[in-house]
């Protein structure tokens, strides 16, 4: 994929115009960024007005959460109240806690099971408590780190039947599992270039027709009016490329990358047995390029270098918040210990990934998770 995408945008970065000018270059500009919206709308099940470029999944989100909190409490003042799962990524929830500091709303996280997953039942409860005060519900569609899949679809009808307006923040689960716009019901969604072989540094919100959305960002009122700022047709038709090809190679790419998904849980387990499987333990619920294990005796960050200079490449999952590692708020929510959260580690497969990559981590994790070990205990780690 990175071929055709990296030619594409070079093609455009060789030719100068503003999409927002008139005159014969601006229009050029102008007719890549249509038709890259157009592309992109139909890889994600959505018209191409529904489609509003920004900067990257954050500002995705950021606009979203703050632009729907805005709209629906000026509409009506008692629209304060914002749930959102406790396993959202920090793009949302810090926008969330931001509100709630800032700009007067009040948060209510909605709890999860323990693979990490929204329980219906706790969202209608928390929602018939008083639906009018209600701004919006934020649910991520498959969760970043564990890699459980949300109920999506089902939320956006029950929200609805109240009224009120649902968010997805989309970024992690596009291009591994089908995402459709149009079908899932929900109101807007987040999405971003680089998760799917496209360029860093761009991303849409996928906002539904009508949906009242206050601007973030203000300027010359480009996307709608609600997202200000000359718009990056290089980025925009990269982006979009990306997404076709994704999409279109999805029914192969998402069964191979399953098969070294399991073939991976299978290797860790048969080197390190006492590793435990986070999220849904049931292929068909989690995400087919995810698998996160937590690993007893052992501190995330150890095991991530270590893996590193053997040339595995991973990621603890974590937070680090003033250089002081922190355990990840989403095993937390699940009801994992703290002591064991930190010792999670997340290992993901794309479109590079082959079975030579599952065969380095065999090899690897072993020694490795002993070594760390040591490590934890030499230094009083037990508690």
């Amino acid at each position: 994929m990175l071929g055709p995408v990296l030619a594409a945008m070079t093609a455009e970065l060789q030719r100068l115009g503003n999409p927002s000018s008139l005159h014969t270059s601006g229009r050029r500009v102008r007719r890549v960024v249509e038709e890259s919206r157009e592309q992109l709308a139909a890889a994600v099940g959505a018209g191409p007005s529904e489609v509003v470029f920004t900067a990257g999944g954050t500002e995705a989100d950021n606009l979203a959460v703050k632009g729907l909190f805005w709209a629906r409490s000026e509409a009506d003042p008692r629209r304060r109240r914002v749930l959102a799962s406790a396993v959202e990524h920090h793009a949302v929830r810090d926008s969330v806690e931001w509100l709630g500091a800032r700009a007067g709303a009040t948060l209510e996280w909605l709890e999860v099971d323990d693979v990490g997953r929204v329980r219906l039942d706790a969202v209608e409860a928390a929602i018939r408590r008083d639906p009018d005060d209600v701004a919006f519900v934020s649910v991520m569609w498959a969760n970043n780190e564990v890699g459980t899949i949300q109920p999506v679809a089902e939320l956006a009808e029950l929200a609805h039947r109240y009224g009120i307006p649902v968010h997805s923040d989309a970024v992690q689960a596009f291009g591994q599992i089908p995402v459709d716009f149009a079908a899932s019901g929900v109101d807007c969604l987040a999405l971003s270039g680089h998760k799917i072989g496209g360029p860093l540094g761009v991303g849409a919100l996928v906002a539904r027709r009508g949906l009242g959305l206050t601007p973030v960002l203000h300027g010359g009122g480009q996307e709608r009016g609600v997202r200000s700022g000359t718009l990056d047709a290089p980025a925009a038709r990269g982006f979009a490329l990306a997404a076709a090809l994704a999409e279109g190679a999805r029914g192969t790419q998402a069964p191979r990358l399953a098969t070294l998904r399991d073939d991976a849980v299978a290797a860790v387990l048969g080197e390190v047995p006492d590793a435990v499987l986070r999220g849904d333990p049931d292929p068909a619920g989690r995400l087919p390029g995810n698998a996160h294990f937590t690993f007893p005796g052992c501190e995330g960050d150890s095991l991530l270098y270590l893996l590193d200079a053997r040339g595995v490449e991973c990621s603890t999952g974590s937070a680090c918040q003033a250089g002081v590692p922190q355990p990840s708020h989403v095993l937390l929510a699940m009801g994992v210990g703290e002591e064991q959260a930190r010792g999670a580690l997340r290992f993901t497969f794309g479109h590079t990934s082959t079975t030579a990559d599952v065969e380095a981590l065999a090899e690897a994790i072993g020694p490795v998770v002993r070594r760390a070990r040591r490590a934890w205990l030499a230094t009083g780690a037990r508690g």
